[in-house]
């Protein structure tokens, strides 16, 4: 725990949940594909055809109530690993995440379903979150407005660009005031209007109560959405700490 944690535990902050000298560990073939039921990442070593991959190396810290805390490193440092381990989606080969409830990720990638409809996907959606069929038709209009798919909502989901449909996933998603919410570049999509429209909804969960916790390349929305920053590299939890000291080392070391 490091002295941020410690003055957030001194000033009455609840923590929502803890991660725990967390190691990840996938296999994957020389070609680069996944071994079968692994994941994939960059950082690796070759046994006999097949790569072990160290993807977290031993990670700790705590997050508490009320906190948006972004996440920052370079492609392959283990970013979204951490999100999905994090989220109980990846088993963890050493140490563990303790939560006090479940956190729900919101991906780029996440399903959806493309045969059915933007309105099929909003419907299912919302009673996948544990809202009541009255529940989603309170919170209908609200999802598609968000996402700004009031023309193409009756169109198969495989017709939407990827724009539109991360767009949606984040509507869907942000409909909910989650007690623990990550979200893995939803704000890399979508025009300045909707990016400026998803950090005000973050920012309101986040005095909701709720933790939010945010991969983004986009420093300015990292600065913009989270009160917190964890640097990945290589595995490794390299700063934790206020957002503009975290992201100008970042910055520092990306430019050297």
């Amino acid at each position: 725990m490091n002295d941020f944690e410690r003055q957030m535990i001194a000033s009455g902050a609840r923590p929502t949940f803890l991660v725990d000298e967390l190691h990840v560990k996938y296999r994957t073939y020389s070609s680069g594909k996944p071994a079968a039921g692994e994941g994939r990442s960059l950082t690796a070593r070759r046994t006999r055809g097949v790569r072990e991959v160290h993807a977290l190396k031993g990670v700790t810290f705590a997050a508490f109530e009320g906190e948006s805390i972004g996440v920052i490193g370079h492609n392959g440092s283990g970013k979204s690993t951490l999100m999905r381990a994090i989220a109980g989606l990846i088993p963890a080969a050493g140490g563990a995440v303790y939560a006090e409830d479940r956190p729900a990720l919101l991906g780029v990638n996440a399903a959806l379903l493309g045969e059915l409809s933007g309105d099929k996907n909003v419907r299912l959606g919302g009673l996948a979150l544990g809202f009541t069929p009255a529940e989603v038709r309170q919170r209908y209009q609200g999802i598609v407005e968000f996402a700004g798919l009031q023309e193409f909502i009756d169109l198969p989901m495989r017709t939407y660009s990827s724009g539109m449909s991360a767009r949606l996933r984040f509507a869907i998603a942000s409909s909910k005031n989650h007690s623990i919410l990550l979200v893995d570049e939803a704000l890399a999509v979508g025009d300045r209007a909707f990016r400026s429209k998803s950090e005000a909804r973050i920012r309101e969960m986040r005095e909701n109560a709720g933790t939010v916790m945010l991969v983004s390349h986009s420093i300015n929305s990292i600065l913009d959405s989270c009160n917190r920053v964890i640097w990945i590299d290589h595995g490794n939890l390299k700063m934790n700490g206020d957002p503009q000291e975290v992201c100008d080392a970042y910055l520092e070391q990306s430019a050297g």
